[in-house]
């Protein structure tokens, strides 16, 4: 299967299960200790029920964590796994080792980090970090307010019952974009969509 024939199969797809939208970005955070935490504490957790009340409480907590220099000292002398009230030490490495590459690269705020992930070698280096993978990336642009199409379980499910199986997640990332583009949305807005609907799905 081309990209442009799953692409115009994933549209007829959505178009007959969305409709016609308009579709919005998720908004993400503003609040960098938050992005950081949820591109590393999300993966296979029901998002709604378990992440994003932690890291609403997380901001309330942590307001100088905004900045990545503020979520570092924060990192410094308080334990993310109780902030968080999550018992993942994997996770929590993740958290940390994302906060020193992005404090190394001079990258503090969220302006700072869309900026820096619009340069293929800043994603390459972010896919250094043991638990960042291309998803995660992807998913980290949509935290600060890039339009990207992050595949996740859902994405496939959804391409799956669209008749579109066995592509590699860079080729379903360019379908899905392909896929946006003929139903004239962002393609955060139409991963977004899906996403939402799978999710409320179950």
């Amino acid at each position: 299967m081309t990209t442009f024939s799953a692409a115009q199969s994933l549209a007829t797809h959505a178009r007959s299960v969305l409709g016609d939208g308009p579709f919005h970005p998720p908004g993400g955070w503003t609040h960098m200790g938050a992005v950081i935490c949820d591109v590393s504490f999300q993966a296979r957790r029901k998002y709604q029920s378990t992440v994003r009340p932690r890291l609403l409480r997380l901001q309330s907590a942590w307001p100088d964590a905004v900045t990545v220099r503020g979520f570092r000292a924060r990192l410094a002398t308080e334990d993310l796994a109780v902030a968080m009230n999550f018992n993942s030490p994997g996770r929590v490495a993740t958290a940390h080792a994302i906060t020193e590459l992005l404090a190394a690269r001079g990258v503090d705020t969220r302006d700072n980090l869309h900026e820096w992930l619009g340069h293929q070698d800043n994603r390459a280096a972010l896919r250094t970090v043991k638990g960042v993978g291309p998803k995660s990336v992807d998913y980290i642009g949509n935290l600060v307010g890039r339009s990207q199409v992050a595949v996740d379980v859902h994405l496939r499910s959804f391409a799956a019952a669209a008749g579109v199986t066995g592509l590699t997640y860079a080729e379903l990332r360019a379908a899905y974009e392909e896929a946006a583009a003929l139903l004239g949305h962002e393609p955060g807005g139409l991963e977004h969509a899906v996403w939402r609907f799978k999710a409320q799905a179950g």
